[in-house]
């Protein structure tokens, strides 16, 4: 008998040219800003990799402000890194997932997780990997949204699913919005905290970013709240390397 194929409803998922696979300009111009101000301190040509780099866009942003520097971006989506390629990037398909990342161990300065740990299955595994990969004193600047935004938890309070928390990868049930985000692991400021810090990823800042999606009536609330990672929409973080 033949055995069935094994079908990974999540490599599908990100496979499916309806998800989007662009950071977007906020996302992209943040994370350049981020990565000026560490690489202030390190010596070029530094090694950053870029780990679910999606159609590259925030990878070329980044290292057309950072020349002096060596980028690679890695993302399991053919059809992204395909675009990524197309930007003239230095791309690899693999993902942080078993059997890890194809990178030396000690090899890199920064690695830049722009949220991507909300849809890992294996977070745990994904932050070894960060770990193993990086230089002693090396950076991981890692972004992902907030479970306790401002307004989730006003939702959750009215008993409704907060906002970019998944219960489906069909469709969106329980909460505001329609688009199907994949994501898997939700983090508060202190979860994250603690999280990287049990895998000695010390975190150097926490900073909260506005969200683009919020409605135009209520953004100068949310950026208000930036001021308040803890209630932001996003979670910024500049981790090191014990």
């Amino acid at each position: 008998m033949t055995n069935p194929i094994t079908v990974n409803p999540l490599r599908e998922f990100y496979d499916d040219p309806e998800v989007p696979a662009s950071s977007g300009p906020d996302r992209a111009y943040r994370q350049a800003e981020m990565l000026a101000e560490v690489l202030r301190s390190v010596a070029a040509p530094a090694r950053v990799i870029d780990v679910g780099c999606g159609d590259g866009f925030a990878t070329e942003v980044a290292a057309s402000r950072n020349g002096a520097h060596h980028f690679a971006g890695l993302d399991w989506s053919a059809g992204s890194l395909a675009q990524a390629r197309r930007r003239g990037l230095a791309v690899l398909r693999a993902g942080v997932d078993a059997p890890g990342l194809p990178i030396a161990s000690g090899s890199v300065d920064v690695v830049i997780m722009s949220e991507l740990i909300e849809h890992l299955v294996d977070t745990d595994f994904a932050v070894e990997e960060v770990y193993r990969v990086l230089r002693p004193g090396g950076s991981l600047l890692l972004s992902t949204p907030n479970l306790a935004a401002w307004y989730n938890r006003a939702l959750l309070a009215l008993g409704v699913q907060p906002v970019f928390s998944e219960v489906s990868l069909r469709s969106v049930f329980g909460r505001p919005g329609s688009q199907v985000a994949g994501h898997l692991h939700m983090f508060t400021r202190r979860a994250l905290v603690e999280f990287l810090a049990a895998y000695r990823l010390d975190c150097v800042r926490v900073a909260g970013a506005r969200y683009h999606d919020v409605p135009a009536i209520l953004r100068p609330l949310d950026r208000a709240f930036c001021h308040w990672p803890a209630a932001a929409s996003i979670l910024l973080v500049h981790a090191r390397k014990a």
